[in-house]
């Protein structure tokens, strides 16, 4: 059974459940919750994997704002809680304040870099994900305006929306890409409302597909995308199933792999930078029961042909993050 701890009221203290045991890992979700049906949805997959073949158990906590990121931190390493994984770039500065006074304790990170000898840092080429999305985007799109609604402004944002922009070029030189942000702040993870809202927009501007990286603000943008009858695109964790025959695919973003390798690790787990990518399985696209019929024979070869291309170096994606620049799409 899984160990949750909680925070309670404006003093942010931490509770562990009756009966946790000082190795046991812990897992500390980034705002939006667990049940984000996205990214921190899929790193609570990843660990719960891991508990059922397993039979371990594992701590977690869900914060609510970024003032307890380091209280979180430093109660579970107290408490001898190793590994200790964090789904999310923000833990970062939190972390990074922190490693150095538990050299015991193993950290891993993920979506951003803490260079320390006891962190493992892992980052993936959502890029590359977002390529492959994007021609898949624009080879479904009628119009030939596919649109991009990104979560918080932030370069690893921009980067997914680079990505899908150089693919929906790739696979039609003529298609015009709409991008929007949510905001600048972390609520921008979890406003579906205005998700919804920019969706209506982006249609008006004859968008007939939509990439959402928004968190659980995309909830919102997949809704409004199937209840106008439009195709979306959802993000890090299979999303299909939320609207069966609406949703064209989800770009995956293997951060349950992610979880539960640490897991399996455990307090051997190796510090280190680490990049997921479509040559490791890091990144990819779902096809399943619930989206399998959007997908063509010549969809399926023109990814099949990229995929391999990017892999061998052949085609070159643009990562936003080595210039802050994106060739294909003007922010």
């Amino acid at each position: 059974m899984t160990l949750t701890t909680k925070f309670l009221g404006a003093t942010a203290v931490l509770a562990l459940s009756a009966g946790a045991v000082a190795a046991d890992p812990a897992i500390l979700f980034d705002l939006g919750g667990k049940f984000d049906k996205s990214f921190n949805e899929s790193a609570f997959n990843g660990a719960q994997r891991w508990a059922e073949e397993t039979g371990g158990t594992y701590a977690e906590v869900e914060i609510q704002s970024d003032a307890q990121r380091e209280q979180a931190i430093r109660r579970f390493a107290e408490t001898g809680a190793n590994p200790i994984v964090m789904a999310g770039f923000a833990w970062a500065s939190a972390l990074g304040d922190v490693a150095g006074d538990y050299p015991d304790t193993k950290f891993q990170i993920i979506d951003m870099v803490v260079d320390a000898p006891n962190v493992r840092s892992i980052v993936f080429a959502e890029e590359q994900g977002s390529y492959l999305v994007g021609m898949l985007a624009a080879m479904a799109s009628e119009t030939g305006t596919v649109g991009f609604i990104g979560g918080m402004d932030i370069p690893l944002i921009r980067n997914f929306a680079c990505g899908y922009a150089q693919g929906a070029l790739a696979a039609n030189p003529d298609a015009t890409i709409v991008a929007n942000m949510t905001g600048t702040t972390p609520a921008a993870w979890n406003d579906p409302v205005k998700g919804s809202e920019m969706t209506k927009a982006q249609i008006s501007q004859g968008v007939d597909v939509i990439y959402a990286a928004a968190g659980g603000t995309g909830v919102g943008v997949l809704q409004t995308a199937a209840d106008e009858d439009i195709l979306s695109i959802g993000v890090d964790a299979n999303q299909n199933y939320l609207h069966p025959g609406e949703v064209l695919t989800s770009m995956l973003k293997r951060v349950d792999n992610a979880v539960y390798d640490a897991l399996i690790a455990g307090d051997t787990l190796e510090a280190g930078f680490n990049v997921m990518d479509l040559s490791n399985g890091g990144v990819g696209y779902a096809v399943d029961e619930h989206n399998e019929a959007l997908i063509t024979a010549e969809m399926t070869a023109a990814l099949d042909a990229a995929q391999a291309s990017i892999v061998a170096g052949e085609i070159s994606v643009h990562n936003y993050n080595t210039d802050e620049s994106c060739p294909a799409l003007d922010f």
